[in-house]
């Protein structure tokens, strides 16, 4: 019960099967859909350095010098409403689009300012939590918008030997409702499901096998036992060296 992907796999003589997946549909076409809250990196660029300065930030390590000022990305936040606002351009809607639709909108509302502008947009805030028996739990940040699960595994540092294949938890919030999934990794099935690609903010929970519920179960059986000896044998130490 280790082992990944394994072929033909079952449990209970069922098939694993995961909800509400169509088996034709092309899962690795999966785009980031930008969503309220969402931090978007914008970089401008045109014919015309010195007019598309004006949409980028100002990076001067030394002021003294003019000669290695940069110019990189703004950031963004969308906000309720799905909207940014921009130098010139002012509000836009960005909401409910992928960075690809979101790039061509900007494009097209910056030729009325530049001459031959190409943007650039990236999510700064994708991230997901990763929960639970694997090596190194805790929130990663991509700037990759298609993070598969076992990508998201891997900067984990893997599942523990305690952490149950078969029973991983994906929380995903979905219009404003938590939907709770469970995935089995053991299953080359994993690689087919619409869940394969994580979307920003999810959270993916290892539950421990009951092995390491019992392991810690006994450690508290114990526990008190072991203080006691402890104790006992530090104060008839005490005693012997007066």
């Amino acid at each position: 019960e280790v082992t990944y992907f394994q072929e033909g796999h079952t449990h209970n003589d069922e098939k694993v099967v995961f909800p509400n997946f169509e088996k034709d549909k092309m899962i690795q076409t999966y785009e980031a859909i930008i969503q309220p809250n969402d931090i978007l990196s914008i970089y401008v660029s045109s014919l015309s350095p010195e007019a598309t300065a004006f949409f980028n930030e100002t990076n001067t390590p030394d002021q003294s010098n003019s000669a290695f000022t940069t110019r990189t990305s703004v950031g963004y936040l969308v906000d309720v409403n799905g909207i940014i606002e921009m130098p010139l351009i002012g509000k836009l809607k960005v909401g409910g689009l992928s960075t690809k639709d979101a790039r061509d909108t900007i494009t097209h509302r910056l030729e009325n300012y530049l001459q031959g502008p190409t943007v650039r947009i990236y999510f700064e805030n994708f991230r997901v939590t990763i929960l639970g028996e694997v090596a190194r739990p805790g929130v990663f940040t991509v700037t990759n918008e298609k993070l598969s699960l076992t990508e998201a595994l891997g900067m984990a540092g893997d599942l523990t030997v305690y952490g149950d294949r078969r029973n991983v938890m994906l929380i995903r919030e979905e219009n404003g409702k938590k939907n709770y999934i469970k995935i089995d990794l053991t299953s080359r099935d994993v690689f087919d499901s619409p869940y394969y690609y994580l979307h920003s903010n999810d959270v993916l929970y290892i539950e421990p096998v009951k092995a390491r519920v019992a392991q810690g179960d006994n450690f508290y059986r114990i526990a008190p036992f072991v203080m006691s000896t402890i104790t006992l044998i530090a104060v008839l130490v005490a005693r012997f060296v007066e």
